[in-house]
């Protein structure tokens, strides 16, 4: 996630709008397309405002934001289509998603006075129905059948990955480590969650299987490495790197850049130079579905 970074981890309970607040004001947000395979970019949307998390529809055919607390569609010619589900999805924070079959929007929201749930609701519209009562609770991941969701949770005191039915119901808690697990993402294959531990001291990429085992580490390097976003083919990985240690923390307005490792090979290198980015800049899946492209959010300062 997101905003509970910026008040890790005792002061979670007061996660709110204000979160919106951190960022400052007059911000310009570039909306960028990268085509992993050759380095080619192209800006889609860029306007004096603040969104984020984009992620690309499972058709291909447009990217979903966040701003505001709302979500809005954008086309690849960067035609704004207005927000998603006006009047039913309100106060959604930067975690939000689609499942495979692309028919179900997932999303966390930060409920007044209590904090981050995750909801979903159908594509087509609907009701959203609440399916993790207990708070705060930030989703990252869909398995591809669509059964269960991934998300980080705190609960006394501890920030855990947890999986629970899409349906609703008891949630299973996957890890059980000092310091932030995060970002639990599902493989297209279904064989592995893959997540961001600050276990060692240093915010670091894994992944284990959907039980929650066989726990691996991936990078071991000297930058905080977040939100690893495995591929369409399972092939890779991309994810956020910070240049700086942020103390297990995910804050806005930091020199970042965006990385790859080949899971085969398991060579890692650098997609794009560093940018201003960082909370906000690829929180959440946003491959295209074909596998070449991979959508995120740059920042310029005022």
């Amino acid at each position: 996630m997101n905003f509970k970074k910026l008040f890790m981890p005792c002061l979670s309970i007061l996660i709110s709008y204000s979160a919106w607040s951190q960022t400052p004001e007059n911000v310009t947000s570039e909306l960028v397309i990268l085509n992993v395979k050759t380095g080619e970019e192209k800006s889609i949307l860029k306007e004096k405002r603040h969104f984020e998390a984009p992620n690309w529809s499972r058709d291909g055919k447009y990217l979903l934001i966040n701003s505001g607390g709302l979500l809005e569609k954008i086309d690849l010619s960067g035609k704004n289509f207005g927000h998603l589900h006006s009047g039913l999805v309100t106060s959604a924070n930067n975690d939000h998603g689609l499942s495979f079959d692309g028919k179900t929007l997932i999303f966390s929201k930060n409920d007044k006075g209590l904090g981050s749930r995750i909801y979903i609701i159908p594509i087509e519209g609907g009701k959203p129905e609440l399916i993790t009562p207990l708070y705060p609770s930030y989703w990252h991941g869909i398995s591809p059948d669509g059964k269960f969701l991934a998300y980080c949770a705190e609960r006394n005191g501890q920030w855990d990955v947890y999986i629970i039915p899409s349906t609703g119901g008891e949630e299973i808690r996957l890890t059980n480590s000092d310091g932030l697990d995060d970002g639990p993402e599902y493989s297209y294959d279904g064989q592995w969650i893959y997540f961001n531990s600050h276990r060692t001291g240093r915010m670091q990429v894994y992944r284990m299987k959907p039980n929650g085992s066989n726990q691996e580490q991936l990078t071991f390097d000297e930058y905080d490495n977040w939100f690893p976003h495995p591929s369409p083919d399972n092939q890779s990985i991309v994810y956020i790197s910070y240049l700086e240690d942020q103390k297990g923390g995910h804050p806005f307005g930091k020199d970042v850049k965006l990385r790859i490792r080949d899971m085969v090979t398991k060579e890692i290198r650098d997609l794009t130079p560093v940018f201003y980015g960082g909370q906000g800049t690829i929180n959440v899946h946003s491959w295209s579905p074909d596998g070449n492209w991979i959508a995120y959010v740059r920042y310029h300062k005022p």
